[in-house]
């Protein structure tokens, strides 16, 4: 009997992950978390369907709904941050991390502590805090699985020869825009950036993939998982999303990982890992798949990926581009500016903080990232003017 938890049970990552192991009916998991937001009613019916221990929302005014929902069963119920973490640090042995954000730190923390398997779907953790991360997963012993599928693909590549690797080839589809001039870049809709050509996606990370903000912030975890220098770490888009990504040797060889664009895919070998089990997702039809296209990204389009590489540095970089990128999309989102601007103020926010001293703890991570997030939203009603 397997003891899983799912962080962020609610969001597309989740749901997927639900999928993943009610498809895997001959396999025996017990569930000990799930947590949400302010999805009840789906929070409570996943805690139904997969019997969960406890389940948790964020938000701290919905605990009565949350018990409410729960009623007849013996699901235990809590809201809030601290119940959060304190769900998270319940033995289990293996974890997903999905929660969107920065409230994804705390909580995938507490389950690194606990020297449990976490696949890692949650970017902002490496981004925000890779450094502090990857120190307590090595004290606790935890086993670390990437989820993000290119990042997934790359774990798949090396195998057993990381010490080869020469460089690691991120790929991305350009979202709806890689043809789109500047012109109309300005000019784009919430509605159109969401609608994102082969993913299905939440709207946070559609609009991200169409602003390769979501690459930026993937160039960053890899930089952090790999270890390797960011001169190591190429993007290509690839509109049709078969390949993943890609990784090169010394001896000139590149492996690619090639499957559908389906999260289920690097959920499935994240759970099942070190073994392969089946998943019922689509099977590659190769006689189908008339071409495969890549090209390099246009930075002046997509400067997002630009500012990724300014925050591959020793210190609080990646928390800085990380908390502005969140007040960036959040204006966005409410119309206060233009899509060209998130990158903008991304990256005037990152000027005006450069500097700050390495944070060696969690609270340093959060001060930090208030100081981005201040200074974001204080350039807003700039954009915004």
């Amino acid at each position: 009997m397997r003891r899983i938890s799912i962080l962020g049970a609610t969001g597309s990552i989740g749901a997927n992950t639900v999928k993943v192991v009610e498809a895997m009916e001959d396999e025996a998991f017990q569930t000990v978390t799930v947590t949400g937001h302010s999805n009840i009613v789906e929070l409570a019916a996943i805690a139904r369907r997969l019997r969960a221990e406890v389940a948790v929302t964020a938000d701290p005014t919905r605990l009565e709904d949350l018990r409410e929902a729960l009623e007849g069963t013996d699901i235990e119920a809590a809201a809030g941050p601290e119940a959060l973490v304190e769900a998270a640090s319940r033995p289990a042995d293996w974890v997903m991390s999905s929660i969107v954000g920065a409230a994804g730190l705390a909580p995938t923390l507490a389950a690194a502590r606990t020297g449990a398997t976490i696949a890692l779907a949650n970017k902002e953790t490496l981004v925000a805090a890779g450094h502090l991360f990857l120190a307590e997963v090595e004290k606790s012993g935890a086993t670390l699985l990437p989820v993000d599928s290119e990042h997934n693909a790359l774990f798949q590549c090396m195998a057993a020869e990381r010490g080869q690797m020469e460089r690691l080839i991120l790929t991305a589809s350009g979202g709806p825009f890689r043809n789109h001039s500047l012109d109309q870049m300005r000019a784009v809709t919430v509605a159109e950036a969401v609608a994102h050509p082969n993913w299905s996606m939440g709207q946070r990370i559609s609009i991200d993939s169409a602003s390769m903000f979501n690459k930026s912030l993937e160039m960053i975890e890899a930089w952090h998982l790999f270890d390797v220098t960011p001169q190591q770490i190429e993007v290509l888009v690839h509109p049709q999303s078969i390949v993943h990504s890609m990784v090169g040797f010394c001896d000139g060889t590149v492996m690619a990982h090639l499957g559908p664009p389906d999260m289920r895919v690097a959920i499935g070998h994240s759970l099942n890992y070190p073994d392969r089990r089946h998943l019922p997702v689509e099977r590659l039809d190769f006689a189908k798949l008339s071409r495969l296209d890549f090209q390099a990204p246009d930075l002046e389009r997509f400067p997002a990926m630009g500012l990724a590489r300014e925050a591959m540095v020793p210190g609080v970089a990646g928390c800085v581009l990380n908390g502005a990128h969140e007040v960036a999309l959040d204006a966005f989102i409410a119309g206060q500016i233009g899509f060209l601007d998130m990158a903008h103020l991304v990256g005037e926010t990152m000027g005006r903080l450069d500097g700050l001293p390495v944070a060696t703890s969690l609270d340093d991570i959060y001060e930090v990232d208030a100081q981005a997030r201040q200074v974001g939203a204080e350039l807003v009603g700039r954009f915004a003017a």
